[in-house]
C-alpha cells in the first residue's frame, strides 16, 4: 500500500544518482584503470545528463555508465503503454544506466539500472514511481558467480520484505527474455517498476539498496574471470551470443524505446551496444560442449539461492 503524505524530494534523488555514477566508476577503476570519456550534453527538449564511456580498456573492452535528466510536456508512448491513463502529462525523468562488456569471454556482460520518473497534471496529483535492477549475461557459465549475484540481489532486498527478492527475481525472468529466440538473455537478477508502495522515503531507500548493492555483485565476478586464459574458439562465441543482446535492447528493450522517443541523446541511448558482434545463420553448438552448457543449465529460468 502506497504511503500517502511524504514530500518528494526531487533533488534529493539527483543527487544520490550523480554520486552513484561516481561509485560505480570509481569501483570498475580498481579493476580497469583506463580512463572514462565523459560527455555533457543538453536535451533541446529540456534536461540533459552525463555520459561516461569507457573503450578497449585493458580488462573492459567496451563500458558506460550514464546519468540522464529529463523532462517533456508530454510522455511517449514507451511510457504509457502500460499506463494509458498518464498519456497527456507533463513528465520528468532520471536515472543511471551502466552496461559492462569484458574483453574476456569468461567474465559476463553485466547492466544495471536505477530511475524515477514523475508524470504531473494541472489539478491532479502528481503520479510517482521507481523503477530498475540488474541481470547478468555469461557467456561461459559457473555456478560460483551465479550464486554470489542473486545472493547479493537477494540482500538488498530482504530488509525491505523477504517476498521482494523473489517477486523481482520473477520480473526480471520475463522481462529480459528474447521471444522471438525464445530463451532468456542470461541469469537474470532484478527488476522492478512502477515502486512506490513504501511511500516516497522508503521506495526511495529501497532504490538506493538495489543501486548500491551493484558494484558488490559484479566487481568480485569481474576479477575472479578476466585473467582467465581463452581461445579464438570461445572468443568467436562470445561475439555470437552478444547478438542477442545486441537484438534484445534493439526490439525489446523498453529503456531504449524510452530514450529515442523523448529525443535522448542517441550516442549515449544505444551505449550499451557491444563494440564487437558476430551473427551466424542457424547455429547450434556441439553437443556436451560448454557452450552448450549454457543453454541447457544456465539459459533457463532456476533458482540460485
Amino acid at each position: 500500500m502506497k504511503v500517502e503524505g511524504q514530500a518528494i524530494d526531487k533533488e534529493a534523488v539527483k543527487e544520490y544518482l550523480l554520486g552513484l555514477q561516481d561509485s560505480i566508476c570509481a569501483q570498475l577503476g580498481t579493476v580497469d584503470s583506463a580512463q572514462w570519456k565523459e560527455d555533457r550534453w543538453v536535451r533541446e527538449e529540456g534536461g540533459g545528463g552525463r555520459s561516461r564511456v569507457l573503450v578497449d580498456g585493458g580488462i573492459i573492452e567496451k563500458g558506460g555508465v550514464n546519468f540522464s535528466h529529463v523532462f517533456g510536456a508530454e510522455m511517449p508512448a514507451s511510457a504509457t503503454q502500460h499506463r494509458p491513463e498518464l498519456a497527456g502529462r507533463r513528465f520528468e525523468a532520471m536515472g543511471v544506466s551502466l552496461v559492462i562488456h569484458p574483453q574476456n569471454p569468461h567474465a559476463p556482460t553485466s547492466h544495471a539500472n536505477v530511475r524515477f520518473f514523475i508524470a504531473e497534471k494541472e489539478g491532479a496529483e502528481p503520479v510517482w514511481w521507481f523503477g530498475g535492477g540488474y541481470d547478468l549475461t555469461p557467456y561461459y557459465g559457473n555456478d560460483e558467480d551465479c550464486r554470489h549475484w542473486h545472493q547479493t540481489a537477494k540482500s538488498a532486498c530482504d530488509s525491505f520484505s523477504e517476498d521482494y527478492y523473489s517477486r523481482f527475481k520473477r520480473w526480471c525472468d520475463d522481462y529480459f527474455y528474447l521471444k522471438h529466440r525464445s530463451e532468456p538473455r542470461g541469469i537474470g537478477g532484478l527488476f522492478f517498476d512502477d515502486f512506490n508502495e513504501l511511500g516516497f522515503e522508503q521506495s526511495f531507500a529501497f532504490m538506493r539498496s538495489v543501486g548500491d548493492s551493484f558494484g558488490s555483485a559484479y566487481i568480485p565476478i569481474l576479477e575472479r574471470r578476466h585473467k582467465i586464459a581463452f581461445s579464438e574458439s570461445q572468443r568467436q562465441f562470445q561475439l555470437y551470443r552478444r547478438g542477442r543482446y545486441v537484438e534484445f535492447n534493439l526490439v525489446w528493450d523498453r529503456g531504449t524505446l524510452f530514450g529515442l522517443q523523448t529525443g535522448g541523446r542517441t550516442e549515449s541511448i544505444l551505449m550499451s551496444l557491444p563494440p564487437l558482434v558476430r551473427w551466424e545463420y542457424d547455429w547450434t553448438p556441439e553437443p556436451d560442449s560448454a557452450e552448450a552448457e549454457l543453454y541447457t543449465k544456465y539459459l533457463i529460468h532456476r533458482d540460485w539461492v
